[in-house]
C-alpha cells in the first residue's frame, strides 16, 4: 500500500460504520444545510462593491452537503484523535498523564476566563493573588528565591533562563561563552544556547549512565564557562548521583546551573534542584502541573532563580503591598525586559494552582513515588525482551533498545507501530541518541496496576509477532485509518488543503 493511503477497511466502514470519506467526498449537487438571511444591505452594483482584482473568477468550491452529513463528518474525526481519555500515553520525556478534570472547572471560572488583559489591577486582584501565591509554591517546590510567571512553555523557559544568566554574568563583570550540555540532554537545550548567544559545548555520558565526570573536568580546566544545563532525572530515566559534585565543579569555574524540569514529575517534595546546586529552574506546569499538551499547547515555562538572579527577573513581577492588596511591578531597571505578552499562559497557571492545592506537598510526593513505582514495574515486565543499556533502577521513565529484534529484521519503529494496531500509544522512539534502537517508556503515575499489564502485555505480543511473522510487524500499522507515513515528507511537505484531480492533474502537468 502506497504511504500515507487510507486502509480499505476504514475507507468501506467497519462493522456497519459509515465509510470515513472527507466532506468533500460526501458532497452532492443541491444538497445544504444552512438558509442565508434575506439581504439586509443596500443592493449595489458589484463594481461598487468589490474590486475587479479581488472578484473570483469562477464559484468558491464548497461541499454540498446535509446537516446530518456534517455531524457525522465531524463526529468521525473526532473519533480518530487518541489521547490520555482514550488509553495509556507512555510518551517518554513528556508525561502524557490523565489531568482531573476540576482543574478544568478552575481554569474556566469567569473571573478567570473574562479577566481582560488590560484590566485595572484593582478588578484583578483574585487572579494576582492566584499568581503570586503559585509563584511562593513554585519557590519552594524548587528551593529557590524568586520567580517568573511569564514563560509560554518548556524551550521558552529555557531561553529566558540564559537570558538571565547571561545578564548575571554581565552583572559580574563576565562574558563566558560556552554552556555545558550532556549528550542525553533534550534537542531544546543546544538550541536554546544558540538563541541566547553562547556555544553549546557536549559532554558525554558514563558507563552508569550520568555525566562522564573525567570528561567534565577537562572540559571546566579549558575555561570560558557561562553554565551547565542538566535534566536529573535525565532523559535515560537515571538520577544524576554526581550532581553535588558538579554543582561545585562548575561554581568554581564561575559558572551558573540551569535545570531542565522537563522530568520533575520523578522529584516533586523528594528532592529540590535547588538543594543539589542550580541557580535556575524551569518547570513546564503543563506536563508536571495538570494541562492536558501535545500539538504544540497550551504550556508555561515558569522560572524559578536563586537571590543573585532576582534583580534580572522578567517584568512585571508579582507583588504584594503591606496592605495585603497585589500589583505588577514594572520598576525593575535591572530586568532582563519582557518576554511575553501580558503576564503569560494565565490559564494554564490556574490549572497548576488548582492541582497543588488540591494534593498539597504530601500529595506532590506521592505523584512522584508513584510514576517511579509505575516506571520500574514496566521496565521489570520487559527487562527480559530488550536491552537495557544501564543497568539502575529507573526514576519515573526508561529506555530499553531493541536491538535484541534485529535478528528477524524489526526495529524501534516497528515495534512502536505494531503497539498502535494493540491499543498502545507508542513510546518516544530513537531517542535518546546515544541508544541504539531507544524506545523510552514513561507510564505516569495516572495509570492503574491493570493498565500498566496491558502495556507490558502489548510489548510482549509485539516482540513475539516479531519473532513469528515479521514482515507483518514491519508493514504495521494494520487497523488505523491511516498506514505507515512518508514521515520526512509529512514533515517537510504537509498537505493541509483538499486536493481534487483537476489540481494534480495541473500540478503534474
Amino acid at each position: 500500500m502506497p504511504d500515507g493511503e487510507m486502509s480499505t477497511a476504514c475507507r468501506e466502514g467497519i462493522l456497519g460504520r459509515e465509510p470515513r470519506l472527507t466532506i468533500f467526498e460526501r458532497s452532492r449537487p443541491g444538497r445544504g444545510a444552512a438558509a442565508t438571511p434575506a439581504l439586509d444591505v443596500p443592493d449595489k452594483p458589484l463594481d461598487e462593491v468589490v474590486p475587479a482584482a479581488l472578484r473570483r473568477t469562477r464559484p468558491a468550491r464548497l461541499p454540498e452537503v446535509a446537516e446530518v452529513d456534517i455531524v457525522r463528518h465531524f463526529t468521525n474525526l473526532s473519533a480518530l484523535n487518541y489521547g490520555v481519555d482514550n488509553g495509556a500515553y507512555p510518551l517518554g520525556s513528556c508525561t502524557m498523564k490523565y489531568n482531573p478534570r476540576v482543574n478544568e472547572r478552575a481554569a474556566t471560572l469567569e473571573g478567570f476566563r473574562g479577566l481582560h488583559p488590560y484590566q485595572p489591577e484593582s478588578l484583578a486582584q483574585g487572579a494576582l493573588e492566584l499568581l503570586y501565591t503559585l509563584e511562593g509554591w513554585l519557590c519552594e517546590i524548587a528551593g529557590l528565591a524568586r520567580a517568573t510567571l511569564q514563560p509560554a512553555a518548556g524551550a521558552h523557559g529555557e531561553l529566558t533562563g540564559l537570558l538571565l544568566m547571561r545578564a548575571a554574568h554581565e552583572a559580574r563583570g563576565r562574558a563566558p561563552r560556552r554552556i555545558v550540555i550532556p549528550d542525553t540532554a533534550h534537542g531544546t537545550n543546544p538550541a536554546s544556547v544558540i538563541m541566547a548567544g553562547y556555544d553549546p559545548v557536549a559532554v558525554s555520558s558514563d558507563a552508569r549512565g550520568g555525566v562522564d565526570m573525567d570528561r567534565l573536568r577537562e572540559i571546566v580546566a579549558e575555561g570560558d564557562i557561562a553554565g551547565l544545563m542538566l535534566t536529573n532525572p535525565s532523559t535515560l530515566g537515571l538520577f544524576e548521583e554526581h550532581i553535588l559534585e558538579i554543582a561545585e565543579l562548575v561554581h568554581g569555574a564561575g559558572g551558573l546551573l540551569y535545570y531542565d524540569g522537563a522530568n520533575s514529575n520523578a522529584v516533586l517534595g523528594i528532592s529540590r534542584p535547588g538543594d543539589m546546586g542550580f541557580d535556575i529552574v524551569h518547570f513546564n506546569t503543563h506536563k508536571t502541573f495538570s494541562t492536558p499538551h501535545g500539538g504544540g499547547g497550551p504550556g508555561a515555562g515558569p522560572i524559578v532563580v536563586g537571590e543573585e538572579l532576582v534583580p534580572f527577573l522578567p517584568v512585571p513581577t508579582v507583588e504584594k503591598r503591606d496592605d495585603g492588596t497585589y500589583y505588577l511591578d514594572h520598576d525593575r531597571p535591572r530586568s532582563i525586559g519582557k518576554v511575553r505578552t501580558f503576564y503569560g499562559n494565565v490559564g494554564v497557571l490556574v490549572r497548576a494552582y488548582a492541582y497543588i492545592r488540591a494534593l498539597g506537598p504530601d500529595g506532590l510526593r506521592r505523584v512522584s513515588e508513584r510514576a517511579v513505582l509505575n516506571a520500574n514495574y514496566v521496565l521489570a515486565g520487559l527487562r527480559d525482551l530488550f536491552d537495557v543499556p544501564f543497568e539502575r533502577r529507573c526514576m519515573h521513565e526508561f529506555v530499553v533498545s531493541a536491538t535484541p529484534l534485529r535478528e528477524h529484521g524489526v526495529r524501534a519503529m516497528d515495534v512502536a507501530k505494531r503497539l498502535l494496531d494493540h491499543g498502545v500509544h507508542p513510546p518516544t522512539t530513537y531517542f535518546p541518541l546515544i541508544v541504539d534502537e531507544a524506545l523510552m517508556v514513561e507510564p505516569t503515575e495516572t495509570e492503574s496496576r491493570e493498565s500498566l499489564d496491558r502495556i507490558v502485555e502489548a510489548f510482549r505480543t509485539v516482540a513475539r509477532e516479531a519473532a513469528e511473522d515479521p514482515e507483518m510487524v514491519c508493514a504495521a500499522p494494520h487497523t488505523l485509518p491511516v498506514r505507515r507515513l512518508d514521515e520526512a515528507s509529512a514533515a517537510r511537505k504537509p498537505v493541509v488543503r483538499q486536493r481534487f484531480p483537476e489540481d494534480e492533474g495541473a500540478a503534474a502537468s
